[in-house]
């Protein structure tokens, strides 16, 4: 599975050289011309690494970055900026970037950076894991399920209930504190939508896994390994 790397650059040029380069490198790359763009892909997709512009449309790379990291994204993030004082750097590294390149640079510089960074970041991945067997673990930290150590891309409410299932093994939940803890305020809850995450985590994981009843709810079945 090729790395996943979510591209925010407004300058179309830019973003397509380097789009280009980096798909050459091997690399699964999602370019995004805007903030808001760039934050919803964030949320709704797995992404191994972030690169960041900063001055783009419909927000900036330090504010958006911060709001990711205030929800507890944790993926690993390269600002690319013209930005180069002092405080710029401050303000970039107090956002909860983990690098900082400055506008121009070489391809091979980027390049350099980003095998650094992942690297690095892959380095720390086996420290909060549960072994589900079968080559499954889940990282409560990034919130990320690997399948024999390659991350799986799966939809942001999947994941939640996975989480929130492990976190709760061998009770059972009931479908109203699923939803509650799944949906937000202002979304109506949708009982077949959840089926269908049950349904889809049972086909990974094994239907043995996951296990409800009638007025109960559904509940993770604790096994040793």
């Amino acid at each position: 599975m090729a790395t996943k790397i979510l591209l925010l650059e407004d300058d179309l040029s830019l973003s397509e050289i380097i789009e280009e380069f980096l798909s050459d490198e091997g690399y699964e790359v999602c370019v995004c011309v805007d903030a808001q763009e760039a934050l919803n892909l964030a949320y709704e997709k797995y992404f191994d690494l972030w690169i960041l512009d900063v001055k783009v449309p419909m927000g900036d790379g330090f504010s958006l970055l911060k709001d990711l990291r205030h929800c507890g994204k944790e993926t690993p993030a390269i600002f690319m900026t013209s930005l180069n004082t002092v405080n710029d750097l401050k303000e970039g590294f107090s956002s909860g970037c983990d690098d900082y390149i400055k506008k121009p640079f070489e391809l091979a510089e980027l390049s350099i950076r980003i095998k650094a960074l992942l690297k690095r970041s892959f380095s720390h991945k086996n420290e909060d894991f549960e072994d589900l067997g079968n080559g499954f673990k889940f990282n409560f930290a990034s919130q990320i399920l690997y399948s024999f150590e390659k991350p799986l891309s799966l939809p942001s409410k999947e994941v939640k209930l996975l989480s929130l299932l492990l976190k709760n093994k061998n009770i059972f939940l009931s479908t109203e504190k699923i939803f509650e803890e799944l949906w937000d305020y202002n979304d109506e809850p949708s009982e077949l939508s959840l089926r269908a995450y049950i349904k889809n985590l049972r086909k990974l994981l094994g239907k043995e896994k996951i296990i409800n009843q009638r007025g109960r709810g559904y509940r993770y079945e604790q096994e040793s390994y």
